[in-house]
């Protein structure tokens, strides 16, 4: 699995230096999934420092996000053919450069290239390969380091949300931005603990990767033969196959409804608050207990999945998490007080754990480990434009209406419908291996088949 993957002949160990890079993927969630998260803090700062509408801010959140989804298929370009370690390091350079700028920022266009491209490219560098590194390092619990390693958003967001309204209320936005920076750099510390896995032989992938280019560089000074022209002509489509997969095609349209709808409620639940009533610190508050409760859905779905019993029905699973998480957007708008937006931050928190602990999972059930890396570039790469649009769309439904009630549901519509495609397709899929397997264990039917 390329340069900082698996090693040839290595097999996970479930364990071991495996739980350094559960910690080192951990760190990179807080860094990028939770600080991306804690810009919507900044969102009233901006709107009021540049004068602009509810669409035009939002700008700087969804082109974070895009980007971030956009270049993953970068990060796993990258990684496969560099290493995941030089890799994370350069994003993590990158990422903090972009967030030190932007406390420079003398305008919104500024925060769109510093903040939303720069930073984005940066995210995009450390969030595919921490992530596929532990889908190598681990099989039998595979789901519960991945419930450990992305509950990182969780607990980031639980602290850096007052954290970074603390910051703004006594260094203004600027400062905030500056600080941020220099805690994001801390990327590059997680790109050094992804050590490439090492093969059963007691060799690691590097050296096993110089034995290949050695004998490719001997091979092409015998003008190299024809096999290994073809093999080397056509490895990207190899690598890609699995884009042919019909079962992994109906998931990626079911990530593209995803991405529609999970985004809106960490843009807009602070502006909704404070636009009901809340004070600031408490609305900060309601991201922390968000994050909080992200957490225990990240680690308990993740360690429930990965049960004898409940092993083979991780996709039901994941699709519950969706379609409740999209029911609690449907409900959003009856909730005027702090009181009341606590249930949704609760419920919201939980389902949104549960089902991103579950998506490299699932895309791993359906592609396999050997594709995995390039697999979740491709699934974060489908989330670019829905991140991109829904959040200024969302700024505009509030512009036009004067409510949130159109971008709540929106949202959840979204998100009930990825929940649905999901079942259907689980559905059509059953009825399809039940009328098989009635063919071959009827005789005189399986004979009628055949003839026909």
């Amino acid at each position: 699995m390329a340069q900082g993957g698996r090693g040839a002949g290595a097999a996970p160990p479930d364990g071991g230096w495996g739980w350094m890079i559960v910690a080192g993927c951990f760190v990179v969630t807080v860094c990028t999934r939770a600080v991306t998260r804690c810009i919507s803090i900044f969102f009233v700062e901006f709107q009021m420092h540049f004068g602009h509408d509810y669409a035009g801010t939002a700008w700087i959140h969804s082109l974070v996000d895009c980007t971030t989804m956009l270049c993953a298929p970068l990060g796993s370009f990258i990684g496969n053919r560099l290493s995941f370690r030089i890799t994370v390091i350069l994003g993590g350079f990158l990422a903090s450069t972009g967030l030190v700028m932007s406390s420079f920022a003398t305008s919104l266009e500024y925060l769109y290239l510093s903040l939303g491209i720069l930073t984005g490219v940066g995210f995009a560098l450390c969030y595919t390969p921490a992530i596929a590194m532990v889908g190598v390092y681990f099989h039998e619990r595979k789901a519960l380091a991945y419930g450990i390693a992305m509950s990182g958003s969780g607990i980031g967001t639980f602290i850096l949300a007052p954290a970074v309204q603390l910051l703004i209320e006594h260094f203004s936005w600027r400062g905030a931005l500056l600080i941020a920076g220099g805690f994001v750099s801390n990327l590059c510390v997680c790109g050094a603990l992804l050590r490439p896995l090492t093969s059963a032989a007691g060799v690691e992938n590097g050296s096993v990767v110089a034995e290949s280019e050695a004998r490719d560089r001997a091979v092409t000074a015998r003008c190299c033969d024809d096999q290994e022209h073809h093999r080397c002509c056509f490895r990207p489509m190899q690598e890609y196959r699995f884009l042919l997969m019909p079962s992994f095609v109906v998931l990626a349209t079911s990530f593209l409804l995803l991405a529609s709808g999970c985004s809106l409620p960490f843009v807009y639940l602070v502006p909704y608050a404070l636009d009901v009533g809340v004070g600031h610190q408490q609305a900060a508050l309601l991201m922390s207990i968000l994050g909080v409760i992200d957490i225990v859905g990240n680690v308990t779905f993740g360690w429930l999945t990965d049960r004898r019993c409940l092993r083979k029905h991780r996709s039901v699973c994941y699709m519950l998490a969706v379609g409740l998480e999209g029911l609690c957007c449907l409900f959003a708008p009856l909730l005027r007080s702090f009181q009341l937006l606590v249930p949704f931050a609760v419920l919201y928190g939980y389902f949104d754990g549960a089902y991103v602990a579950l998506i490299p999972v699932v895309t791993s059930d359906a592609v396999g480990t050997a594709h995995l890396s390039s697999a979740l570039g491709v699934v974060y790469f489908l989330h670019a434009v829905p991140y991109l649009v829904s959040p200024p769309i969302g700024g505009w439904l509030v512009d036009r209406t004067g409510s949130y009630t159109a971008t709540f549901f929106l949202s959840g519509f979204a998100l009930i419908c990825s929940s649905l495609l999901l079942g259907v397709a689980a559905m059509v899929h059953s009825c399809r291996g039940r009328r098989k397997h009635s063919v071959h264990t009827n005789p005189k039917l399986h004979s009628l088949v055949n003839s026909h």
